[in-house]
């Protein structure tokens, strides 16, 4: 099929690529000509595992090419993807700005031409509920009649964006036209062989349950989160009791870990935007209101543990930090943990000397020159008060102690995601702070 993708940001570089890594003729459109340029460049712009290999193969075979002419790729293409940002606005709800500007510019180009081929157009940005319907009514101003509009929701997680394109658990589907259903259905057919459903639902639904889905999610963490805390007060350990809660079937084990919040371009944004709507709709979901109080107030945790142990008095301390980014596998760090816990500590007087495997380029936008980067996760023990640990890399999980013990000023770590096990790091001769775990010093 020849289809384009409008947008290149992570979710539309993600999409146009593994389309065309299934054999369709794919067009990407943006207007940020820096980042074209390093796309026709051969040149992937973030960071996600196995993109570059399928990225780099499909240019080599023209199945994927990218364009700041969206004219031509619009009257090229039969199916046309908006995979654009949807940022949150100042009052918590989803900024469709880009959505409906993209929506107008493509009103304005099949109004103009004599071409009346059918179109497809299939929102996959993260919407509020009816704004499929609102697309469409967008074209019926340009007196159009040969289009569909449907809904069909990204669930792609950053770190294994690929993998669940290419695999996804299920495909959702929003549209009310049989037509435009089959066709999507045979578009995602290579991609659900082993038999993962595709749903068909109505926009409206499909809508939902995107933010439904990353909501849950969201839900879980905190409330493992907020568990944890209560665990260390009264001497339980968290890990222990997840395995307990995560062996019923009814439960099962996945978002279950505790840590220092959730971060990220999705779970924040979306919480907020669902609350939003809910209010507008006079349909309060109170239950992701306390998620989202909850879930602010994890991100300070830790510094309340480095204050406590330096007795509130953290000036000219010097602290190393392993991992900016708001999980493993991505140089993302919109929302992540990292950056407040930083400011935190900076306000606080403290110094920081940070190292990512990914992210250290992204964490200068975020933070500047206020703290000190380096590409060696050891240098920056020298002499540092303590080590702090927020992101779960690979490669955290089994480091040199007797590097760190012998670096550090003080053999103590302050681990916001609970890579190591309390009892080993006091046979090494470490004060180990966790989350949910009793200290051990």
């Amino acid at each position: 099929m020849n289809i384009s993708v409008i947008g290149t940001g992570y979710v539309g570089l993600v999409t146009g690529t593994c389309f065309a890594e299934m054999g369709n003729n794919v067009i990407c459109v943006d207007n940020d000509i820096a980042k074209l340029e390093k796309l026709n460049n051969n040149e992937v712009p973030i960071f996600e595992p196995g993109l570059e290999s399928i990225f780099l193969r499909n240019i080599k075979k023209q199945k994927l090419q990218f364009t700041n002419n969206l004219e031509d790729a619009v009257l090229s293409t039969e199916i046309i993807f908006l995979c654009l940002p949807t940022p949150q606005d100042e009052d918590g709800s989803a900024d469709l700005k880009y959505v409906f500007g993209i929506t107008e510019d493509i009103g304005n180009i099949l109004q103009k031409t004599s071409d009346k081929d059918f179109k497809i157009i299939v929102n996959k940005s993260t919407v509020p509920v009816g704004t499929t319907q609102k697309i469409a009514d967008i074209l019926k101003k340009y007196n159009l009649n040969n289009f569909q509009v449907a809904s069909n929701p990204e669930f792609l997680r950053e770190g294994y964006a690929v993998e669940d394109f290419l695999k996804p658990d299920r495909v959702v589907i929003g549209t009310n036209d049989d037509f435009t259903f089959e066709k999507l259905k045979e578009l995602y057919k290579p991609f659900v062989m082993q038999g993962n459903p595709v749903i068909r639902m109505d926009p409206f639904s499909s809508e939902v349950t995107k933010y439904a889905a990353n909501s849950y999610l969201a839900t879980r963490i905190t409330f493992m989160n907020e568990l944890a805390n209560f665990c260390e007060i009264v001497g339980a350990n968290i890990d222990l009791v997840r395995i307990g809660m995560g062996a019923d079937t009814r439960i099962g084990k996945r978002f279950l870990f505790a840590g220092i919040g959730y971060g990220g371009s999705c779970f924040p944004k979306d919480v907020k935007a669902l609350i939003k709507t809910s209010i507008e709709h006079k349909s309060d979901l109170n239950l992701l209101k306390v998620v989202d109080k909850v879930n602010d107030e994890q991100k300070h945790i830790l510094t309340k543990k480095v204050l406590k142990y330096f007795n509130n008095d953290l000036t000219e301390k010097e602290f190393a930090v392993w991992g900016l980014a708001f999980k493993p596998n991505t140089d993302d760090m919109r929302e992540a943990p990292s950056v407040i816990i930083i400011n935190d500590l900076l306000k606080l007087g403290a110094k920081i000397r940070a190292y990512d495997p990914a992210a250290l380029d992204t964490a200068k936008f975020y933070l500047s020159d206020s703290i000190k980067y380096s590409e060696d996760q050891y240098l920056i023990l020298n002499n540092a008060d303590a080590l702090l640990i927020f992101t779960e890399w690979n490669e955290f999980r089994n480091p040199d102690f007797d590097i760190i013990k012998s670096s550090l000023n003080q053999p103590v770590i302050f681990d916001g995601r609970n890579v190591y096990e309390p009892m080993k790091m006091k046979e090494l001769g470490f004060t180990y702070f966790s989350i949910g775990r009793q200290p051990v010093q």
